[in-house]
């Protein structure tokens, strides 16, 4: 399966995305933020620097269920901002 490449904005979502989740996480390790929401700390650190900027779905909504953030929050402070 060949996926497309990312656009710049698509790239710059997932690093306000990687970002918004680092804030968020504070001083929590990431392996205990990864295990409680199920995914394995690599996932979480590729997301957090950007390197997965497209996660899945579930993957997103399970930690920002463990980081206390809502989906709404997360699609508002992430969406591509257009002039």
């Amino acid at each position: 399966m060949v996926r497309t490449p990312l656009t710049p904005e698509e790239r710059e979502r997932g690093e306000r995305l990687g970002q918004l989740l680092r804030a968020a996480r504070g001083g929590r390790s990431m392996v205990d933020v990864a295990a409680e929401a199920g995914v394995s700390a690599e996932t979480l650190r590729k997301i957090e620097t950007g390197r997965a900027p497209t996660p899945a779905f579930f993957t997103v909504a399970a930690l920002a269920r463990v980081l206390g953030l809502s989906m709404d929050e997360l699609v508002a402070r992430c969406a591509l901002v257009t002039a």
